[in-house]
């Protein structure tokens, strides 16, 4: 159950930071836009698991975990590589030296970026539909993640259960924590990415 426990644990951390960035622009998740986030993070947790364990039928066992290994630490460098691409674009725009210009970008390169860009309307509050678009941006990570544990003892039911709790929670801490975090200037997803690379290692 820790493994569980801990692949949800991870996959909230993007969730979390979301949550603080849209609190820091004032921007309000109403319940119900937290719910879509959540329990969308939570079904794609579900199904890309249940989705490895079906793949892990068809191919050795060893294979299955080298594939799987390769998939997390892949994902980690990518956060990573996320952050380090936020961190540097943040410190040379607060410098004046560069202003981003993203008016004819897809929303998810213009979230890839930044988590407010999901209030398309600037209404300053997360309706159901931006709920829906930052909910299919951030899963890609929870999908990846599921996909990567093929062929490990994680249960899809328990990790999917504690995926929807850790999501909720993260969604709470980050709307009352959110100035704080964000006044670091400082992206930190690069700490899933971390974790995702060690959970990988540690499981192969």
């Amino acid at each position: 159950m820790l493994k569980e426990f801990f692949i949800a644990f991870i996959i909230s951390i993007d969730i979390y930071l979301a949550a603080a960035a849209c609190c820091n622009s004032d921007i309000r998740i109403p319940l119900s836009s937290a719910f879509i986030i959540d329990i969308f993070s939570t079904a794609v947790m579900f199904a890309s698991l249940s989705l490895s364990d079906l793949i892990s039928v068809y191919i050795t066992s060893g294979t299955c975990h080298r594939i799987g290994t390769a998939v997390l630490i892949a994902l980690g460098a990518v956060n990573i590589t996320k952050s380090i691409v936020r961190n540097f674009i943040r410190r040379i725009s607060d410098r004046g030296g560069f202003s981003l210009k993203m008016g004819g970008a897809s929303i998810f390169v213009k979230l890839y970026l930044d988590d407010t860009a999901a209030d398309m309307d600037s209404s300053k509050i997360l309706s159901a539909s931006e709920a829906a678009v930052l909910a299919v941006a951030g899963s890609l990570d929870a999908a990846a993640s599921g996909l990567g544990c093929g062929c490990t003892d994680i249960s899809a039911p328990i990790a999917s259960i504690f995926t929807f709790i850790c999501g909720a929670a993260a969604l709470m801490f980050g709307s009352l924590t959110g100035r704080k975090i964000s006044s670091l200037r400082h992206d930190l997803s690069w700490a899933g990415g971390l974790l995702l690379i060690l959970f990988a290692i540690f499981s192969a």
